[in-house]
């Protein structure tokens, strides 16, 4: 039989093994994704805490540089954990979505015929017609 030492042993080593084989099948994205994700948050603080300090120590003419490139990071960062988080894209404005149904309405009614005879190009949509002619 067993001593509970040897059964700790070999729970341990089952573990490690189970463990290394579901590392071995997870994405590079998946991983990165938890490093990022572990070690973002304390960063983000270093940063803000590295501007804070350096405001109080620098020139008031080397601070908008600092401030610049703490926000910059710390604004890349955020970046990566949207990414991970998988927050929705954002919508198409509203606007725009009433001017493409506005149009897709139009263009349902009344069709648009285009006639080039030579130099003549006549454009019509329901009772309008428009006629250039070329020079």
């Amino acid at each position: 039989m067993f001593s509970p030492d040897k059964d700790i042993q070999l729970l341990e080593t089952q573990s490690k093994i189970d463990q290394r084989k579901v590392e071995a099948t997870t994405s590079a994205k998946e991983v990165a994704s938890k490093y990022v994700g572990k070690t973002a948050i304390p960063w983000i603080v270093l940063l803000v805490v590295v501007g804070v300090v350096s405001s109080a120590f620098l020139e008031s003419s080397t601070l908008p540089a600092v401030v610049g490139l703490v926000s910059t990071a710390v604004m890349a960062l955020i970046g990566m954990l949207n990414g991970i988080t998988g927050t929705k894209e954002k919508e198409e404005k509203p606007e725009f979505k009433v001017i493409q149904e506005l149009i897709n309405r139009l263009d349902r009614r009344d069709p648009m015929t285009v006639v080039v005879e030579g130099d003549k190009v006549t454009v019509s949509k329901g009772d309008d017609s428009i006629t250039t002619t070329k020079g």
